[in-house]
């Protein structure tokens, strides 16, 4: 395969000239992962000079979706959008078998927080991993994700906690910010009622979730705890700018578009919200030095492959180590498709593996 160097995008993101580094990254197409050369800091990845195809199966989904004719996302109310989320997850059936499921809530900053914890088999004090659903901070819980995080408890031998936090525009920006945080708080201190280490803690999300995977990390550094080994970052929104040129190519077309997302950040950041705050948009962070290690996971065809990427290029020029992974020909959402698409399988996996090493 091809390769190039993609620097503009990180810079049109972050405006600031990249730095040599060594560090490498891989690509994946057609469902085959390599390690790549080395990358600059600034640059986004080293990929494919030239676009993949949609992958097939990809295509497949997307005229399914297209033949039930539902409207634009951001011309639905937001009771019609999480309606048609939930006929959604019907699509992908009941999920994986695991050892142990069991809904608690536990306390959080404004009441209750519902959470579900997954244990796969296994004896004594597993790792844990804190999860954060994505949705756009409007749509999505833990019925949404249930599939993906019973794939995740299975294949990587980790607890899995989901976490039920406060949706927009009920309860707009920090309310999920607060409720993640205090949750994954909760967590580490109680490990022990969920059977967990808790030396042995991660957090991850995709999406929205991945945007608060992020920004918890940063509260938990700044904050001086809790303690986190590792943070998977699903195609996470890290900056409410909206105006990369993944945004622009992928418009319209590959399930989530452009005016969608900004449907989102309108309902969850709202009138004068200030859309710079690093607990909104974490990539503008001045310095993310300390943070865990991660493994950031994008898509070809989604808008906000080029913020993921930006990211990840920063961590790693502020010396975090992070493995970054596009998905070629794939679209957003596709992590947790993987009843429906094969290489939705295989970033789960990627992502399982990446959090056995982390924890073991």
């Amino acid at each position: 395969m091809d390769v190039v160097e993609l620097s503009r995008t990180a810079q049109s993101v972050w405006g600031k000239k990249p730095h040599a580094r060594s560090e490498r990254t891989r690509a994946v197409a057609g469902g085959q992962t390599r390690d790549l050369p080395p990358v600059d800091a600034r640059a986004s990845t080293l990929l494919s000079s030239a676009p993949m195809p949609l992958d097939p199966q990809a295509k497949l989904l997307l005229d399914q979706m297209a033949s039930m004719g539902s409207p634009p996302l951001h011309t639905m109310s937001v009771p019609d959008a999480r309606a048609m989320m939930e006929s959604m997850n019907g699509l992908l059936g009941q999920g994986e078998a695991v050892a142990h499921v069991e809904d608690r809530d536990i306390p959080g900053p404004a009441g209750r927080i519902p959470t579900r914890l997954y244990r796969p088999e296994g004896s004594g004090a597993l790792p844990l991993l804190v999860y954060f659903h994505g949705g756009g901070w409007v749509l999505g819980g833990l019925a949404s994700h249930d599939v993906v995080c019973r794939s995740l408890a299975n294949a990587s031998g980790c607890a899995v906690l989901a976490i039920d936090y406060r949706l927009a525009p009920e309860h707009v920006f920090p309310a999920a910010v607060d409720d993640c945080f205090a949750a994954t708080a909760w967590a580490v201190a109680n490990a022990g009622l969920l059977g967990a280490d808790p030396a042995r803690v991660a957090i991850g999300g995709d999406s929205a979730g991945g945007n608060l995977t992020a920004v918890v990390a940063q509260l938990a550094r700044d904050r001086g705890g809790p303690a986190l080994r590792f943070q998977l970052l699903v195609y996470p929104a890290t900056d409410a700018n909206t105006d990369t040129p993944s945004y622009h190519e992928n418009a319209t077309g590959y399930f989530l578009e452009l005016d969608g997302m900004r449907w989102f950040y309108d309902h969850y950041l709202p009138g004068g919200a200030d859309r710079t705050d690093p607990r909104a948009s974490p990539l503008r962070t001045a310095d993310l030095r300390g943070l865990p290690p991660a493994l950031v996971i994008t898509a070809e065809f989604d808008p906000l492959r080029d913020e993921g990427e930006a990211y990840a290029a920063r961590l790693r020029e502020a010396g975090v180590p992070v493995t970054l992974t596009r998905y070629h020909g794939m679209i957003h959402g596709f992590f947790g498709m993987g009843p429906l698409l094969d290489q939705g399988k295989k970033a789960v996996a990627e992502a399982a593996a990446a959090l056995r090493t982390a924890l073991r």
